[in-house]
């Protein structure tokens, strides 16, 4: 998964360098959210993220910020913006959030999803054999354990209802504790 996540981040690299010149500073923002981020995050709904992978998205989404916004100034010389400042500005969720809410919207279109689906049965099946070692975390207890961190209880029952589910993801997506 770190290599992925390291080929992304270069691939948004490219993006954001072969386009920073086309467009306004008032429209970067925009360029973010509608480029860069979709470029960073493709397919990130299946994905296991360690901390070090987290840090890894958030220091590549506080670099672009900090090209985004610039220095500033103040008492007669330039300075780079702090992390607690680009957090104030961005006023919107951070990439490693965003990316915890997309895989639990994933999971209430897996539960969903009609039985026979090849997504579904993969889902569904349970391994046979013992684990040796360390257990890895497994992509179903890593959403089920942000689910819980949120406070949702007996989410396969909210999952029907797609507006209740709708609202849970955008919770996940603004709440701290993820």
């Amino acid at each position: 998964m770190e290599k992925e996540i390291q080929r992304r981040i270069l691939a948004s690299n490219r993006t954001h360098f072969a386009a920073i010149s086309l467009f306004y500073p008032e429209l970067l923002k925009l360029y973010y959210t509608t480029i860069i981020k979709p470029v960073v995050s493709y397919g990130a709904e299946a994905w296991m993220l360690t901390k070090k992978e987290e840090q890894t998205l958030l220091i590549f989404e506080r670099k672009i910020f900090r090209r985004i916004y610039g220095p500033k100034y103040g008492k007669g010389e330039w300075k780079s913006r702090m992390n607690r400042e680009l957090e104030e500005m961005s006023k919107e969720e951070n990439i490693v959030k965003w990316i915890k809410g997309q895989r639990i919207s994933w999971l209430g279109h897996l539960e969903r999803m009609e039985e026979d689906r090849m997504n579904k049965k993969i889902f569904t099946q349970e391994l046979e054999g013992t684990r040796r070692g360390r257990p890895r975390k497994r992509w179903k207890e890593e959403v089920e354990r942000d689910l819980q961190v949120l406070g949702v209880r007996r989410w396969r029952d909210l999952v029907a209802d797609r507006k209740k589910w709708k609202d849970i993801v955008r919770h996940a997506k603004a709440h701290n504790g993820l």
